[in-house]
């Protein structure tokens, strides 16, 4: 499933083309998303400018000059392409198409239809059951250490499926939470609670780096996972940890009597990580 860095690198390559603009045709070819459609999808959206593209956590925020916000999430398999003129006729799987008065075609796109779009009134999005109870942004300020720590506090399981906790840390998921850890020196059997101080502290600056370098990178594309002009990310290739095992860690030995890379199972996730750098 995207994480925030991929979210994030589809909002940033839907702004050219959507910021600003009058969507001018709204097609809905499959209204059985994840969550139906409201019968007032298209009503809604025709005629509205996009004033504000953000993001919380997982979910992409389209707000319109209505009042209304487009919440979009891209379950498994979906993605947004943009087409400029002349656009392709639409492919199966686009099962949402919005036109814009600058001649260019959005296409959601999820061939096994996890993904969904719901819509709400802006001034109520933090109240909404989607984004309820998500924990804070680590990108924006006031998330450090301490903001962990407390978000932490009295989580006696591992710190690995505690991060994957959506109210915890907003938008990180397996991948992320895998890199991040090692590169803040902390297992992943670890238990949560006891991820405080200078623990707390490194995990913190470890998330934030790690995001903000994938985002740069324009996320990881592993399966599905295409940024808006159809380009793939790159972070996969500097996975430290991720789908590494038996390898070496960057700047270890950790291929001698260690093995390398462990894999082991969490909750039905696979986790990642290095037995002698991470404690």
């Amino acid at each position: 499933m995207p994480e925030l860095p991929e979210v994030e690198t589809v909002r940033r390559g839907l702004e050219p083309a959507l910021l600003g603009r009058v969507l001018v045709r709204v097609l809905a070819r499959r209204r059985d998303l994840r969550q139906p459609l409201p019968d007032d999808f298209e009503a809604r959206l025709t005629g509205r400018r996009v004033t504000a593209l953000g993001r919380r956590a997982k979910y992409l925020l389209v707000s319109l000059d209505s009042g209304d916000c487009l919440i979009g999430h891209l379950g498994m398999s979906g993605r947004i392409c943009v087409f400029a003129p002349p656009v392709p006729a639409p492919e199966r799987h686009d099962h949402v198409v919005l036109e814009t008065d600058g001649g260019h075609s959005v296409r959601f796109n999820d061939p096994r239809r996890f993904g969904l779009m719901a819509l709400a009134r802006s001034d109520a999005l933090a109240a909404h059951p989607l984004l309820a109870g998500l924990g804070p942004e680590p990108l924006e300020d006031g998330f450090d250490g301490a903001a962990l720590a407390a978000r932490l506090a009295g989580r006696r399981g591992p710190i690995k499926m505690a991060l994957l906790d959506q109210s915890v840390v907003a938008g990180l998921g397996n991948i992320y939470a895998s890199e991040a850890l090692f590169r803040a020196g902390l297992s992943p059997l670890r238990g949560a609670d006891h991820v405080i101080g200078r623990r707390a502290d490194r995990l913190a600056q470890a998330i934030r780096l790690t995001l903000e370098e994938a985002i740069a990178a324009g996320g990881s594309s592993l399966r599905d996972h295409r940024q808006p002009s159809g380009e793939l990310g790159y972070f996969q290739h500097s996975f430290a940890v991720y789908d590494r095992e038996g390898q070496a860690c960057p700047g270890c030995d950790c291929d001698g009597k260690s093995r390398g890379i462990r894999r082991i199972t969490q909750a039905g996730r696979s986790t990642f990580y290095c037995t002698k750098r991470q404690r």
